[in-house]
């Protein structure tokens, strides 16, 4: 296997489902570079879940929570690939620090490929209803575009497929490099 560096953190954003944390999953493998799925990493630092963190605080203070989450992992000192919530691009602070600290891929997704690929919906606290669902992705659509220095589509393709999208982009970019042998 190849192994590789990150030279600047890695944002994969994008609506619930879009494939981010499978896409960070299958990458950190092929690639041998760390990556952490924020979600994840927040539930572990505050010992709740996410489903918790938004009955007990109201989504305001899971936004507090995530914020500061993002500047710890955006900041590390050895750059990290970061699958992102869904909502993180809600805040424009959010937006700002992930647009300077690294390279940030936009993975879009339609409501129903995201429903198809979502198994545990109660999970999920934003994805009620498909409806309610589609707006909160129209809402957000502006906003992943603002922050994305890269789109890729991801209805009808596998990870691998995806992953492979991200790769190419992030070594032509020079952000992904291959370590000397």
């Amino acid at each position: 296997m190849d192994r590789y560096e990150l030279k600047r953190p890695v944002f994969l954003i994008g609506f619930m489902g879009a494939g981010k944390t499978s896409v960070a999953r299958r990458l950190a493998r092929t690639c041998g570079i760390a990556s952490v799925d924020m979600d994840t990493y927040l539930e572990r630092s505050a010992g709740r879940s996410v489903k918790e963190i938004f009955a007990e605080d109201g989504e305001a203070g899971f936004r507090d929570i995530e914020t500061g989450v993002l500047r710890e992992l955006a900041g590390k000192d050895d750059p990290l690939l970061i699958s992102c919530g869904g909502g993180i691009v809600e805040r424009p602070e959010n937006r700002e620090l992930m647009v300077e600290a690294g390279v940030v891929v936009h993975l879009r997704v339609t409501v129903d490929e995201a429903e198809s690929r979502i198994s545990n919906k109660e999970s999920r606290p934003l994805f009620g209803d498909l409806e309610a669902a589609e707006a909160l992705r129209e809402r957000r659509m502006p906003l992943y575009e603002q922050a994305a220095d890269h789109s890729i589509d991801t209805a009808g393709r596998s990870i691998p497929q995806i992953a492979h999208d991200v790769r190419r982009l992030l070594e032509e970019g020079g952000v992904l490099c291959p370590l000397p042998a």
